[in-house]
């Protein structure tokens, strides 16, 4: 019962939002693995009254107390990122696609709300890569990431805004605006050698690809996804190609090929001992059974015959 009810306060509350537009509403930008800041505007000048509520983008009927009166709730899988500023705006570090989603300051004096929530939605920019080389995707946690592959490899990059209100309204009523482009700013759709296309899930608003082969010059070259509201800029991920150092390559190689003959040797030796002390064992046996053969022949003639008497 409480979470269809939860369900139904988070439908309202979206509700209000697009039919009142953005006002008295916080919509935050961030990409992931940095921290944010979350104000909490109706803030009065003790945090113990602060209560902080945070709506799963991935389950819209789930709500989560992170902050009752002031005290961060330790069954959350994210308290430890939890923090609270002196003026009760929350903090959250090292920020992940999960973290997106709705906030809610309350406050609360003798057990009576006061004040209007201090509503904010948290939208996270998130990208990963895989390449042909590197089947497994890799995440970038900062505002720039790389990756060590060659030329001649496929890479795919992949650009997803992680947001709980609906694509189309972003899209369509405000403007919101996913590119892939270049250090200069330049539309990389404009350029053929790149495969762009555009998608969303359940989870993720929009999900923006970049596929390309990479060439030589790809050395060091940067690509930015870029995130705009009405072509002002929300925020950005870089992403560097780097190429590994050739003489790290060969110093690399000749340590393989000297361990490898290093292990061999070792092989040899370990399946050669046994051999050799058979054959020590059979020479001595050998050189044994001369020395007794020896023996055996001198004997007669070294020993005197008795004199016989006439």
């Amino acid at each position: 019962m409480a979470e269809k009810s939860d369900l139904c306060l988070l439908g309202l509350i979206i509700l209000c939002s697009l039919l009142t537009g953005t006002s008295g509403v916080d919509h935050v930008f961030i990409r992931s693995g940095e921290n944010v800041r979350l104000p909490c505007n109706n803030a009065l000048s003790d945090c113990k009254s602060t209560t902080w509520i945070y709506y799963n983008s991935f389950g819209y009927s789930t709500s989560v107390e992170l902050i009752t009166l002031g005290i961060k709730n330790k069954d959350t899988e994210s308290h430890e990122r939890l923090s609270l500023e002196s003026d009760c705006s929350l903090n959250i570090k090292n920020v992940t696609g999960e973290d997106s989603g709705f906030y809610t300051c309350q406050k609360y004096v003798n057990g009576q709300k006061q004040r209007p929530d201090a509503r904010v939605y948290l939208h996270v920019l998130h990208v990963s890569v895989s390449s042909s080389s590197s089947p497994s995707s890799s995440s970038s946690s900062s505002s720039s990431s790389q990756t060590e592959i060659s030329p001649g490899r496929s890479v795919t990059l992949s650009c997803q805004l992680y947001s709980i209100l609906s694509c189309d309204y972003w899209v369509s009523y405000e403007g919101l605006e996913l590119l892939w482009v270049n250090q200069a700013g330049v539309d990389l759709k404009t350029d053929s050698r790149y495969q762009i296309l555009s998608s969303s899930d359940q989870y993720r608003c929009i999900i923006v690809t970049l596929t390309t082969t990479l060439l030589n010059e790809d050395d060091n070259r940067e690509w930015r996804c870029r995130l705009a509201q009405r072509n002002q800029l929300k925020t950005s991920v870089r992403y560097t190609v780097k190429y590994s150092d050739p003489g790290e390559t060969e110093v690399s190689v000749t340590a393989v090929s000297l361990y490898r003959v290093i292990v061999i040797i070792v092989e040899i030796a370990v399946f050669a001992a046994p051999t050799v002390i058979l054959l020590q064992i059979i020479c001595a046996r050998r050189a044994g059974r001369k020395d007794s053969q020896k023996d055996s022949s001198v004997l007669p003639e070294e020993i005197e015959m008795p004199t016989i008497l006439q």
